[in-house]
């Protein structure tokens, strides 16, 4: 969509130098990127920005001591609701014959991937019950257990949980992650009334597709697993900070990374999920009317959401998270181009929204109620698990954040 106050025109970018007036590449457009806050302890993943300006941040487990965090000042976090309820007492996982799988606690936090605050300012948490753990001096994944992967309603008024959803096996497979989440808590969009999360699971094993939870009977399903649009696309090679990228891990051949459905967002009336792999260039979408109806009450209902998968074609890169706004306009995570670009259904195409060199990695993005886009910035390609064990990155992490363009708000129509 046209952007009245921030116009990105095509040669927005450039600027001169030196006496000659020699064109270079300023690295930067749209409008002014502020910077939040600074992570100096962990390095972020998700995060949610409340009614009231509340700024929550969540970190992928390994050795940290806490997976889900509240921002007090410009530099520090500290474990929220409670550390207590971040410490799994039996530890993050355990061994079956031989085999490691995630902890089966299903009342704490084990590795929160996502966040997410819906209008009525509920914040909900993305539990993968999966953390990364160090084996035999390599970082390994270990495998879901039923209990661990979940997700949870907190009441911001008593800090406290009002609500979990754990997933069956069959909903949630051993080698499942999810990874984002989106909702919808109009009462017409279920026959129980009580609304609809829609889960995004990018297994890098390969079962990729979306799961939804009624969130009234807590009821849940899969649809479009290992459908070709959710898929990772093979041997992508991205470039970042203008270095080509393959994937380097201790004990493996050279190999690339390889990742499946990732960014998800509704369009502001519910109606359609736009939705692409990390590793592809093209965009997707789905009308949700599909993804709601649940496989197990209709045997067509698979079917019916593969056939209506529809191709929207290239959208200038690799895209990471989604986040979308009052507009419909759907913002997408550009790492390739330390960027963040706009699709909006009303012109079928993209266009630029802010560029900045300090977006080294935008990992997850959140629209808040004062008209700020939130962005966190984690230097992802730069961590040991993809660089032989060596750490690239460097202190402090990052969230920024940016004015929406035309006025632009958080969506509170569905509710």
């Amino acid at each position: 969509m046209a952007q009245d106050n921030f116009p990105v025109v095509l040669n927005s970018t450039f600027s001169t130098t030196g006496r000659r007036n020699v064109r270079i590449d300023t690295g930067t457009y749209g409008p002014p990127v502020e910077e939040y806050h600074f992570f100096y302890d962990q390095w972020p993943i998700g995060l949610a920005i409340s009614k009231t300006g509340r700024v929550f941040t969540c970190y992928t487990r390994g050795t940290y001591s806490y997976t889900l965090g509240e921002v007090i000042n410009e530099t520090a976090e500290v474990a929220y609701p409670s550390l207590g309820l971040n410490t799994p007492p039996q530890g993050l996982f355990n061994v079956s014959n031989g085999v490691t799988f995630g902890s089966t606690d299903a009342t704490h936090f084990v590795s929160v991937q996502a966040l997410y605050v819906t209008p009525d300012d509920t914040l909900w948490a993305l539990d993968t019950g999966r953390p990364t753990i160090n084996q035999s001096e390599r970082i390994s994944m270990p495998y879901a257990a039923p209990g661990g992967p979940k997700l949870v309603a907190i009441n911001l008024t008593t800090n406290s949980i009002t609500r979990t959803y754990t997933l069956p096996p069959t909903v949630h497979y051993p080698d499942s992650y999810m990874n984002d989440l989106r909702f919808d808590l109009r009462s017409n969009v279920t026959e129980s009334g009580g609304g609809i999360a829609y889960i995004v699971d990018s297994s890098n094993e390969g079962r990729t597709g979306f799961i939804m939870i009624d969130l009234a009977t807590g009821e849940s399903w899969r649809q479009l697993s290992q459908h070709p649009s959710t898929l990772a696309v093979s041997e992508d090679v991205p470039s970042y900070q203008g270095l080509p990228f393959y994937l380097r891990q201790e004990g493996h051949p050279l190999g690339f990374q390889e990742e499946g459905l990732d960014g998800a967002e509704l369009d502001q009336y519910g109606e359609v999920m736009y939705y692409s792999a990390l590793t592809t260039d093209y965009l997707y979408s789905i009308e949700t009317r599909y993804l709601r109806v649940n496989p197990n009450s209709n045997p067509m209902a698979n079917k019916n959401a593969f056939d209506n998968v529809k191709n929207l074609g290239q959208r200038g890169g690799n895209a990471n998270g989604f986040t979308g706004d009052s507009l419909g306009n759907v913002y997408m995570l550009m790492p390739e181009h330390n960027a963040i670009y706009i699709y909006n259904y009303s012109t079928q195409s993209t266009v630029p929204y802010i560029r900045d060199p300090r977006m080294v990695w935008p990992d997850s993005a959140n629209v808040g109620w004062d008209g700020y886009l939130y962005v966190t910035i984690n230097q992802l390609p730069y961590q040991p698990d993809w660089n032989n064990g060596v750490d690239g990155r460097m202190y402090p992490g990052l969230i920024l954040r940016s004015k929406l363009p035309d006025g632009a708000s958080k969506n509170t129509l569905l509710m």
